[in-house]
């Protein structure tokens, strides 16, 4: 069996934005917490207790708790604290790969003679974010990534869970399916209707079986992990696949077209602040039942122009709308994926009097020299903007 003999952190902070509210407003500590109105983007542990989960509506929640505290969200605060964390992952080690804001792989194998072992250097990490950034984390310590990430899990909240280099498959087997990455609904049914209900299970069944229930890729992936078998390192550095924002919906009328806009204009901002250029637009849906879609398109050659982001964004939209309509729409996104960097952007003729991405340019600056809200569309003008938030990386 293949494991990596480098002892790996998986380091991720316990509900993250329900967390940052209750450090900064003391009366909010040990009360169900819910960040967010018309859709729950984080909960507190009080507020799970209840059954209430991200994602979820914000009507729905307050109908299972309702006397939970529902908050608006604060992205400046909690890009703040994601910062200062991650401060304290790369003085811990220079080997660090953030994942999200608030959850980061860190590799350790170097430190044993100089700190001591994982579970040691574990615990003082979890001690100095406490002390120096007021927040909860949860450590898991393996020699995979995938191990590490199922030894945080397991330990939620504010725990510290290592798995001895000899006892992983001892802690891996009785661990239900859906632990497996890749196991969501639908590949959980599928394998509950066979009687496969544990990791120990899925291990025992031959790669060739797992792949007739499953499909190909999906069948060597979970056999792999089944036997923890992960040989990915700790990548630093790795860049973002994806850049994207979305905004949670009520169930009152809204001008999709307008909101699309506005994502398009942060998103494609940010692409440019990150130097980058994408081919490839993606439409994120989620209707009124719960269930989801994405709808994509990839364009000949990568661009960060936000006219031509909108225009194939604004494509995708219109052949959604008939599903739209019959079924109601509560949240809207867009990534921007396949990313290149900004010197692959192809010049395309002819040339206008406007130098290409100009436009864009000029806006980049005003915005952050008087704020982002300081130039906006005519159509967004008189209305309530809502909250886009960050989706986050890949």
């Amino acid at each position: 069996m293949f494991v990596s003999a480098t002892p790996i952190l998986h380091a991720d902070l316990d509900a993250f934005y329900a967390s940052v509210e209750q450090r900064d407003d003391p009366r909010l500590r040990g009360r169900p917490v819910v960040v967010g109105g018309g859709v729950v983007l984080a909960a507190s542990y009080e507020a799970k207790a209840f059954g209430i989960r991200t994602a979820m509506g914000g009507a729905r929640a307050l109908r299972l708790c309702p006397h939970a505290i529902v908050v608006p969200p604060r992205m400046s605060a909690y890009s703040a604290a994601s910062k200062a964390v991650f401060e304290i992952f790369r003085d811990t080690t220079p080997l660090v790969e953030g994942l999200s804001i608030d959850e980061a792989f860190l590799d350790v194998g170097g430190l044993h003679k100089i700190v001591g072992p994982p579970e040691l250097i574990a615990g003082r990490l979890r001690a100095r974010v406490l002390a120096e950034v007021g927040l909860p984390i949860t450590v898991g310590v393996a020699r995979t990534k995938f191990l590490a990430k199922v030894a945080s899990a397991v330990a939620k909240p504010d725990g510290l869970l290592v798995v001895p280099a000899d006892r992983e498959l001892e802690f891996l087997h009785p661990l239900p399916v859906e632990r497996l990455w890749g196991v969501g609904k639908v590949t959980a049914a599928k394998l509950h209707t066979l009687g496969i209900r544990t990791v120990g299970e899925v291990a025992r069944l031959d790669e060739t079986d797992l792949v007739s229930i499953l499909g190909k890729a999906a069948g060597r992936h979970l056999h792999a992990l089944a036997h923890n078998r992960d040989p990915r390192p700790v990548q630093v550095g790795r860049r973002r696949r994806s850049i994207g924002s979305q905004r949670a919906l009520g169930r009152s009328p809204h001008d999709l077209d307008a909101i699309l806009a506005s994502l398009i204009d942060s998103t494609s901002r940010r692409l440019r602040t990150a130097h980058r250029a994408c081919r490839t637009v993606v439409l994120r849906l989620r209707f009124a039942d719960f269930t989801r879609a994405t709808r994509s398109h990839t364009l000949a050659h990568p661009t960060a122009d936000t006219e031509t982001l909108l225009v194939t964004a604004r494509r995708l939209l219109t052949a959604a709308m008939p599903e739209i309509d019959g079924r109601g729409i509560t949240l809207l996104g867009v990534s921007l994926a396949n990313l290149h960097g900004e010197d692959q952007i192809q010049l395309m003729l002819p040339f206008d009097d406007l130098e290409p991405g100009a436009l864009d340019a000029a806006l980049d600056r005003l915005k952050d020299r008087f704020g982002a809200a300081s130039v906006t569309r005519a159509a967004m003008l008189g209305r309530d903007p809502g909250i886009s938030v960050p989706l986050l990386p890949d």
